[in-house]
């Protein structure tokens, strides 16, 4: 008759365990709240981590470009995380401040500038083909190693425009740290430029940026898309939190996020930049936007561009901007928009585009906002639903033109253009020639 099997002794441990203390076997005890471990590593929380200062003068790191600052970055990043602090001062950029995972990036509120180097750009001088990590330009002054640049053509905007790092140089050919998202064609006016975001982040989680003013140098600097470009860029920044934030005079938009879940805009400032002052796009989920102001942007104050689902926007002031005050579109739905203050926009204040209706914006509220004073040279209507859009509430606006009578373009309170879905409409206070301009045909 054959012995049984001997059990290895932590079997054996375990099972008395097992037997000794139920509740372990079962279930595990929790950890006390000192001796829990971090989701994403092999120690419990610390009391203290990395903290850097840089300055002009007097700081852990001593510079003002933008190389002091990413090596302050690149610094904590690499270990693990923790918060840099800009002293005051005026940063050159002529390159991005690159986020990383983890780091704080902290200004001094109202004296931290990070200001965008003057930019030059060429046509290429040879096809920039797909893939390639490589530009030849026909002028190469102004382009260096260690900048930023962007490379496009006349087929190639949106996200198919890159922005990279120059990495090396032979004569007029420039390595690049990105390969090419499109062919960039010679005959298709291929282009390279040194513009780029102030601040920008790719693939980001557990990052706050505070307190600093971006200065776009908007009048030396050739335009960058907002899909690619904007004064602060998130790319996949999922969670990234932005407070107290100045971008003035870019080239292109304020602040853009891209792809970026559960991003948090606090009390940021974007005015007299050459496109959108804010500009959520591109299936970000769930953003939150308060008390923030758009000021005199070229284009919209407020941009809700592809798939925006689930956001907050919440207290914000959206004023004299060149298009809307708030535009909403593709896909951008369940969204609410409380509180906000808009006016004196060139066109609409709020403006829902034209979409079929599987690509509208459903479902979206707005509500308690003040909207006045809306349209510059021709008339306008507070709000414009167009498309098949449907299922929108509007309840508690405040719907008006203060000004002299003479000077009066917002003349319809709403207006609700033919293919549009059911409106519901609550205590709307409309002061207007039209107060409700509703183009539907009447259900039969």
């Amino acid at each position: 008759m054959k012995s049984p099997p001997r059990l290895p002794l932590r079997c054996v441990t375990a099972a008395l365990l097992g037997v000794l203390f139920p509740a372990v076997a079962c279930a595990g005890l929790p950890p006390s709240a000192t001796d829990a471990q971090l989701p994403r590593k092999m120690h419990t929380a610390m009391s203290e981590l990395p903290a850097v200062t840089v300055g002009c003068a007097e700081a852990d790191f001593v510079g003002s470009d933008h190389r002091v600052l990413q090596a302050a970055v690149d610094y904590v990043a690499g270990l693990g995380g923790g918060t840099v602090t800009i002293g005051p001062g005026t940063y050159g950029m002529a390159d991005s401040l690159h986020l990383r995972s983890g780091v704080t990036v902290r200004g001094t509120r109202g004296q931290t500038i990070l200001r965008k180097a003057d930019g030059v750009s060429s046509p290429l001088a040879v096809d920039g083909d797909y893939g390639e990590e490589q530009i030849t330009v026909v002028d190469p002054t102004g382009f260096r190693v260690g900048g930023g640049v962007a490379i496009w053509d006349r087929g190639a905007g949106g996200f198919h425009t890159t922005v990279a790092r120059i990495t090396g140089r032979r004569g007029d050919t420039f390595s690049i740290d990105k390969p090419l998202n499109a062919d960039c064609m010679v005959d298709q006016g291929a282009t390279a430029a040194t513009v780029f975001p102030v601040v920008s982040g790719y693939d980001l989680e557990g990052v706050v940026v505070e307190d600093l003013i971006i200065e776009g140098n908007r009048a030396n600097n050739p335009w960058l898309n907002g899909c690619r470009g904007a004064g602060i860029f998130l790319y996949r920044g999922h969670g990234t939190v932005l407070r107290r934030c100045v971008v003035r005079d870019y080239h292109g938009d304020g602040i853009s996020f891209q792809q970026s879940n559960d991003v948090v805009v606090e009390e940021c400032l974007c005015e007299a930049n050459a496109n959108l002052g804010f500009h959520p796009g591109s299936g970000s989920q769930r953003p939150a936007l308060r008390r923030n102001v758009a000021r005199g942007n070229g284009e919209d104050g407020l941009f809700l561009c592809w798939r925006v689902k689930y956001g907050v926007f919440e207290g914000n002031v959206l004023e004299g901007n060149g298009r809307f005050g708030i535009s909403i579109g593709h896909k951008d739905t369940d969204n609410l928009l409380r509180g906000n203050q808009v006016r004196s926009n060139r066109q609409a204040g709020v403006f829902f585009r034209l979409e079929t209706e599987g690509m509208a914006a459903h479902r979206n509220r707005l509500e308690a906002n003040l909207i006045e004073n809306n349209g510059w040279t021709n008339d306008a209507a507070g709000i414009v639903v167009r498309g098949a859009t449907r299922e929108l509430v509007f309840r508690d606006n405040l719907i008006r033109d203060t000004r002299p009578r003479e000077h009066r373009r917002q003349t319809v309170g709403i207006r609700v253009e033919a293919d549009a879905g059911p409106v519901l409409l609550e205590r709307n206070r409309i002061e207007a020639s039209v107060p409700i301009d509703d183009r539907r045909k009447p259900a039969p």
